[in-house]
């Protein structure tokens, strides 16, 4: 288990969307949380919130693009509230432009914000959570990385979400030893104001601030045409129980448990049909004598 109660938490993107309501639940569960967004003044917002209901909370300016201010933030979080056992790498960005029309800026905005902001938080703040003992790092990932057909018009981000399913699942093996824990947080829908605000975000290295493209969803498709958008506050409970059972990864719409069927056990199980075919037809190949060398 992963105590919640007692311990200082960081969550980044917190200052709107899924990372407020982390923040507020971490905070409502007894952690002291550090609130770090791009947007200051949404994250001073959020922290405000969460001292006005009794908890503790700072509020810390950081842009995830940006490694020396994921260090920044860092070691002004372990200043306000001690050593960091729980982080929420949540701050994301989206896009709905059609790949080929995408220019360079574009695509580096959105793999490095999603997956990169990733990594360097991870990386941060690990070294401390295996000195002091532990810790538990949950990322936010996305339906559209574990299931790509999901949302159609969203490659790079795509792309981008399930490499942090990866990286949170091969990162939790590797962390075994030193009982530091991993989840990767999946959302299928939830409200959070990511379109609309998104272009807001977007830093002047990557082209600046720029109005969202609308969503070219297809028809059939998508699930999108039914699909129900949970509120923040709403599933951030489910996550925090996922994360205090330490599960490797976490879901909030049920019903997609159909196209994830569609998306692997069919498609998958036809690959393996596929090969055994190949197989029974060709024979299976020898292993090389040299092991992973290759020696002709």
């Amino acid at each position: 288990m992963t105590e919640i109660s007692g311990r200082a938490a960081v969550v980044t993107g917190g200052g709107s969307g899924i990372g407020m309501g982390l923040a507020k639940e971490l905070a409502r569960q007894g952690a002291r949380v550090v609130v770090a967004d791009i947007k200051l003044a949404n994250a001073q917002k959020v922290a405000d919130a969460i001292t006005a209901a009794g908890g503790t909370a700072v509020a810390i300016a950081c842009d995830v693009c940006e490694r020396g201010s994921i260090n920044a933030m860092r070691d002004a979080a372990t200043a306000a509230l001690g050593p960091i056992s729980l982080v929420f790498a949540n701050a994301g960005a989206t896009s709905f432009t059609p790949l080929a029309e995408m220019s360079d800026d574009d695509v580096d905005w959105i793999v490095q914000v999603n997956l990169m902001g990733v990594m360097n938080t991870t990386r941060a703040f690990l070294p401390d959570m295996i000195a002091n003992g532990g810790g538990h790092i949950c990322a936010t990932a996305s339906m559209a990385g574990l299931l790509p057909g999901w949302m159609p018009v969203h490659v790079p981000y795509s792309a981008a979400k399930m490499g942090i399913i990866g990286m949170m699942m091969n990162l939790g093996i590797e962390m075994r030893a030193h009982n530091v824990f991993t989840t990767a947080y999946c959302p299928g829908g939830v409200a959070s104001g990511m379109k609309a605000n998104n272009g807001a975000y977007r830093p002047d290295r990557f082209g600046g601030p720029e109005p969202v493209a609308e969503v070219q969803f297809s028809g059939s498709d998508t699930t999108h045409s039914t699909l129900a958008f949970y509120r923040p506050q709403d599933i951030a409970p489910l996550v925090l129980n996922a994360v205090k059972n330490n599960r490797p990864l976490v879901f909030d719409h049920a019903d997609q448990r159909t196209l994830f069927r569609q998306t692997y056990a069919d498609v998958v199980e036809a690959c393996y049909d596929d090969l055994e075919a190949w197989q029974a037809e060709h024979g299976v190949p020898e292993g090389n004598r040299t092991g992973a060398d290759l020696i002709e």
